[in-house]
């Protein structure tokens, strides 16, 4: 458990709010408008209004005393420099803030960010490379080269064992997970794991050597 402020209740900061809260982190917000607090104010112990661009009202919190602190400031960007830079003079140990653009990202890197996210922009990416490739039913980027793919399996390894299919070997990918058709996952299966054509395989591979996968189901979908 860490506990994490949330500076900025706009969209973003609810979802990263109730998230945090799931995953069972200590959270306070704060916004200085009353009307985006009051849907968690049952949930969340510390709730605060204010303006952050205060110094006073940033010493109030105790910013030096959180594990993380998010500054997710989405219509202002000058509002949101100044908050980081604040933090950071106040102690913050782990500054995360919210961009839209490049631009934004080197200030805030530069005023005492040690994070910069792009939420809309990461959805985007995610988005293009999911819907772009056939047979891919979700994707998580690692590095430019490297990702997880979630794929059905090529007619030829149902009913058999990833040992016998000798899928890393012949395809270049590591199965790192296995996701039924209702949802339950398996996660590292063992070689002697049996595949079914009722389930996903999640699997590590390189772009490069995906793409080729991808064909060879399309075309073993197509006889």
């Amino acid at each position: 458990m860490k506990s994490v402020l949330i500076i900025g209740m706009g969209r973003f900061g609810h979802h990263l709010a109730q998230n945090m809260l799931e995953l069972g982190n200590d959270i306070m917000i704060i916004d200085i408008e009353e009307s985006r607090l009051e849907d968690l104010v049952p949930y969340v112990t510390n709730v605060k209004i204010g303006d952050c661009t205060n110094p006073e009202v940033l010493k109030s919190l105790g910013v030096a005393n959180f594990d993380l602190i998010f500054v997710c400031i989405g219509t202002n960007f000058q509002s949101s420099l100044e908050i980081t830079s604040l933090v950071k003079e106040m102690g913050g140990k782990h500054v995360i803030s919210k961009a839209t653009r490049d631009i934004q990202a080197k200030f805030l890197l530069r005023n005492g960010a040690d994070e910069v996210i792009y939420p809309e922009k990461d959805i985007a990416e995610k988005c293009a490379e999911r819907y772009s490739m056939d047979n891919v039913f979700d994707y998580i980027e690692l590095d430019d080269d490297h990702a997880i793919y979630e794929i059905p399996p090529l007619p030829e390894w149902v009913g058999r064992s990833i040992r016998e299919s000798n899928i890393g070997r012949n395809y270049g990918v590591t199965v790192l997970g296995v996701r039924s058709t209702d949802g339950e996952k398996r996660i590292m299966p063992s070689a002697d794991y049996v595949v079914n054509n009722k389930e996903h395989l999640m699997v590590l591979a390189e772009r490069e050597r995906i793409s080729r996968l991808l064909k060879t189901i399309e075309k073993a979908k197509g006889k």
